[in-house]
């Protein structure tokens, strides 16, 4: 066009004349795109660090946890028949074990009712739980701020499905499931989806907003 600049025209000096001229501009905008460039990056970092901050807990998993709404205790001293009703009436594999005090004693699983009674042909209305239940002193257990990544080590490494969780003073506080660990795994990466996504499109004042 017109307006364009024809170096063409130009001599050798005369055309280092015209570059000394037009040096400060392309420095300029070469300096505006580093800017832009840092400012995105400090933009990338901050979204990573908002991710970051938002790490899953065993308190978010019991949060997601069908054993957060039932009573998942039951007394030593019932039979294993009422843990297996129990089993049955909330569609749950686990039970914590507790003493006429209230305080944790150990857990009964559906494991424990196919290898230590079915398949030994016991009576389940004749056994008590105690007879057969995991005692707390073996138990592996989790506490509310522990994460979930530490919660599923726990599990593989012992073969476990469920996990008691414990508070400050040792005592029972809930009960999470492999199910919910994957749960909470599921959220999470949804939420940094989420927030990933309202960055790149620009959206709100603050990551992660409307």
């Amino acid at each position: 066009s017109s307006s364009s600049l024809n170096l063409c025209m130009y001599g050798p000096q005369s055309f280092l004349d015209v570059l000394k001229q037009i040096q400060p501009f392309i420095t300029i905008n070469m300096l505006s795109r580093l800017s832009l460039s840092t400012r995105a990056l400090s933009r990338v970092a901050a979204a990573r660090t908002f991710v970051t901050v938002e790490k899953a807990t065993a308190e978010s998993a019991l949060d997601l946890s069908g054993y957060k709404s039932i009573d998942y205790t039951i007394n030593e001293d019932s039979t294993v028949f009422d843990a297996v009703s129990k089993f049955a009436a909330f569609n749950i594999g686990c039970l914590v074990t507790v003493d006429a005090g209230g305080s944790m004693t150990g857990m009964i699983s559906e494991r424990d009712y196919i290898n230590k009674i079915a398949l030994l042909g016991r009576t389940s209305k004749d056994t008590a739980i105690k007879e057969i239940s995991t005692k707390s002193s073996n138990l592996i257990t989790a506490s509310l701020d522990e994460s979930v990544e530490d919660c599923m080590t726990k599990m593989l490494s012992k073969d476990i499905r469920h996990l008691p969780l414990v508070g400050k003073n040792k005592e029972v506080v809930g009960m999470i499931s492999i199910k919910d660990l994957v749960r909470t795994v599921v959220q999470e990466k949804e939420q940094t989806i989420k927030v990933l996504s309202d960055f790149a499109l620009g959206k709100g004042g603050h990551y992660g907003s409307e």
